[in-house]
Parts: structure tokens; C-alpha cells; sequence
């Protein structure tokens, strides 16, 4: 069987989220082993913090949840793409569907669509 590299990243792999049903990448995040662990015991996605040093599964503060559908690695055996149903308006603490809502037109970086929910009412203040 094939067993992810750990030994990258200080422990890490990146984690590419993507929707399911849309094919759009919602987000990307990093997991350790222990996160790798609880997102195949849940079925829901959970990442490590970097900024935090835990664990944190996505929607524990917004409820906006990922359940996974599929999940591949790629040849590397250190990055993972999940397909997800996301659960909620939006995965971007932002308030957007997706984490990439910024699109680089003249040089310059422009919101390319409009926010999905209010972040301040989610999260109790900006993030």
C-alpha cells in the first residue's frame, strides 16, 4: 500500500479542497498525520494550523463543513486533492464560496465575484 510522505514540510502536505459537484478548488490547507488521521475517521476534512499549532476541522467555528467524497495523492505521495461536498454558503473566512475569489486582471488583483455570507456574523469580528 502506498504511504504518504510526512517527512516534507515539517511534517506537512498540502491539502487542495475542490468541490465536487462545481469542480472548483474551495481552499488549500495543510495536514500533519494526526489530521490525515481524523479527517479518515470523520469524514471530515481537518487541517493543521500553522499560525495556531492544532488541529482544526473546517466548520467547527462556522459550520460550514467539507465532507469528503474522494480523496487522491499525488506521485509524490505529498500533496492530497479532496473532493468535498461543502456544507454551507461559502468555505473563505472572507465570506466567499471559495478562497480564490481574487482574479489578477491588469495587474492588478480584483474580486471576481461577490461575497456568499457575512463573515462578521459567522466568526463574531473580521479574521
Amino acid at each position: 500500500m502506498t504511504k504518504l510522505d510526512f517527512s516534507k514540510l515539517d511534517g506537512l502536505l498540502p491539502a487542495i479542497v475542490q468541490d465536487a459537484t462545481s469542480h472548483r478548488v474551495l481552499m488549500l490547507g495543510f495536514m500533519n498525520e494526526e489530521a490525515w488521521r481524523k479527517t479518515l475517521e470523520t469524514g471530515s476534512v481537518t487541517f493543521y494550523s500553522r499560525t495556531r499549532n492544532k488541529l482544526w476541522m473546517k466548520g467547527e467555528s462556522s459550520g460550514n463543513r467539507l465532507i469528503v467524497k474522494e480523496i487522491f495523492n499525488d506521485c509524490d505521495n505529498d500533496t492530497l486533492l479532496i473532493t468535498v461536498d461543502a456544507i454551507g454558503p461559502g468555505v473563505c473566512h472572507a465570506g466567499y464560496e471559495s478562497c480564490f475569489y481574487r482574479k489578477l486582471e491588469n495587474n492588478e488583483w480584483v474580486e471576481s465575484e461577490k461575497p456568499t455570507y457575512d463573515p462578521n456574523a459567522v466568526y463574531g469580528g473580521t479574521k
